[in-house]
């Protein structure tokens, strides 16, 4: 969401994702009962990158979605960027209760 509440017209990363293997394994299913029985390996390599999206955080679908696309998660926050973190040498203050 938008500062100011109104939905963005992107869609975000698991929702392309989803999106993605779910295409994908139908037609390897389809590829797979009418041409030959080796494209189930893909409807297979689709939902072991759907289990490393949710152990890690990342499969080679959405490396690429990130990259190409330049999708965000909506899940998973980003890392600070090093203009984001505090410079090097700065003493930051903790406060203890």
């Amino acid at each position: 969401m938008r500062t100011n509440d109104q939905p963005s017209s992107r869609w975000p990363l698991e929702r392309a994702l989803f999106a993605l293997a779910g295409t994908v394994t139908l037609l390897s299913a389809a590829l797979g009962g009418f041409v030959s029985k080796w494209f189930l390996l893909l409807t297979a390599f689709v939902g072991v990158s759907q289990w490393l999206y949710v152990t890690v955080g990342d499969c080679p679908a959405s490396i690429v979605l990130r990259r190409a696309c330049r999708l965000r998660s909506a899940i998973y926050p980003e890392a600070p960027t090093p203009s984001e973190e505090a410079p090097v040498g700065t003493v930051q203050e903790r406060v203890t209760v």
